[in-house]
């Protein structure tokens, strides 16, 4: 699909995002080892979490409801069954990694594999991990989906995580539900604690201390009432935009707060970003909260070291707002960048190349230069539903219509996001 986006006046409205991608994944996991039936409010609507919602029906949990409510009916944490076939992970590099580490622990053998872009997505991150647990993993080339699990019984381990990852650290820690015993995690820097607050919600005994995590098993869970927060992520883009043209004026409420995602308000904000939050609550754990946000002069500024880890998901679009910026943007420490569903350095400097911004590759980042224009241009999301969002934002400030290619992939993450889009616009 080609959309073609003409330059924007201004962005200006409310607009009602959907829910959260990271913490729909861990609940719909979750829900389907607890015991009793746990009712899921705005589930996300993208394609992702969706494929996690086929995986947990696939190994024999009841899945009711639409849209963006459901209801899953958990069988506890030994009552998952057999898949009759291949677990499809779709283009969810979340399900396969934290799903992997339910399925270490099950009295079966399970494969799982994903579609072309997943299957060059590597997974020694989690196996690794699995296997000192005791799991058994084979893969293409030892390292690729599909993935077959050989599940068992499980030993819990202290594990110090090479790379700060926040699904890696799910993984680990849903494996160790089923360990008798105490399975650490000791993070390099802090990650998303999504995991950690869904797993106290639901009865896990877990603790962190530090940057070390640990959860005691075998857990017993109970079902919840739970509603995901709107996700952070997918409002980056529109923050961006209502940053990024003059005259803009946005309200986006009930989004995620979490004090691990927020760091993008924070490093915004640090820019000179007029950014208000004028509503904050709590919500089964999760603070979640309205944003304000209006056209700013922006400075400019440096991603690196733990802040990188945090922002890693929202670069594509400070990178495409660190051209507007009176400094510039410099990425460090972002390798993880070129193994996410293409390679976001290359894919990103290749965009802003076409649009005529001066834009240098590293291999663990990028240097964008400030005081630059957006010219029209033809893109690519090659495939890739961030880089399908940050380049609409990209050519809502270019000089002319642009056009962008592969832009279906926007829905893996955000279905509605080009209707969206043209609400406020």
């Amino acid at each position: 699909m080609i959309k073609r986006i003409s330059p924007a006046g201004a962005i200006r409205g409310a607009i009602q995002l959907p829910g959260d991608k990271s913490i729909s994944h861990r609940y719909a996991m979750i829900a389907a080892i607890a015991d009793g039936a746990t009712r899921i409010r705005n589930y996300s609507t993208g394609a992702d979490c969706h494929s996690t919602l086929n995986c947990v029906r696939a190994l024999g949990i009841d899945v009711g409801g639409e849209g963006t409510e459901f209801v899953v009916h958990g069988r506890g944490l030994r009552g998952l069954r057999q898949p009759s076939g291949d677990l499809d992970a779709g283009n969810s590099g979340s399900t396969i990694r934290m799903l992997s580490g339910i399925l270490a622990a099950q009295p079966f053998t399970t494969r799982i594999f994903g579609d072309e872009s997943l299957s060059r997505r590597p997974m020694q991150r989690i196996m690794q991990p699995l296997a000192q647990m005791g799991a058994i993993i084979r893969a293409c080339e030892d390292k690729f989906p599909p993935l077959q699990i050989v599940g068992g019984t499980v030993k819990p381990i202290d594990y110090d995580m090479p790379v700060a990852s926040a699904q890696v650290k799910t993984c680990v820690l849903f494996a160790g539900l089923y360990a008798e015993g105490e399975t650490s995690v000791m993070e390099p820097v802090r990650s998303r604690d999504h995991t950690e607050i869904a797993l106290r919600e639901f009865g896990a005994s877990l603790t962190v201390q530090g940057r070390k995590i640990t959860v005691a098993g075998p857990a017993k869970l109970e079902a919840r009432e739970v509603t995901v927060p709107s996700d952070l992520s997918s409002a980056a883009f529109f923050l961006a935009a209502a940053l990024l043209i003059p005259g803009s004026r946005l309200s986006i409420p009930g989004v995620g707060l979490n004090p691990t995602r927020s760091a993008l308000l924070d490093f915004l904000s640090g820019m000179g970003a007029r950014i208000r939050l004028p509503q904050v609550e709590s919500s089964n754990g999760e603070l979640i909260g309205e944003i304000e946000a209006e056209h700013s002069d922006l400075t400019g500024g440096v991603i690196e070291g733990g802040l990188t880890a945090a922002l890693i998901d929202e670069i594509p679009v400070l990178a495409v707002l660190g051209a507007a910026t009176r400094d510039g943007l410099v990425v460090k420490d972002a390798s993880e960048l070129r193994i996410k569903e293409t390679d976001r350095i290359r894919t990103i400097c290749e965009n802003l190349r076409r649009m005529g911004v001066e834009v240098e590759e590293r291999p663990d980042g990028l240097v964008v230069a400030g005081r630059q224009r957006f010219r029209a241009a033809e893109l690519d999301s090659f495939g890739d539903h961030r880089i399908a969002m940050a380049f609409a934002v990209a050519a809502l400030a270019a000089d002319g219509e642009s056009a962008i290619h592969g832009a279906e992939a926007a829905s893996v993450s955000f279905p509605q996001f080009w209707d969206t889009l043209a609400a406020v616009v």
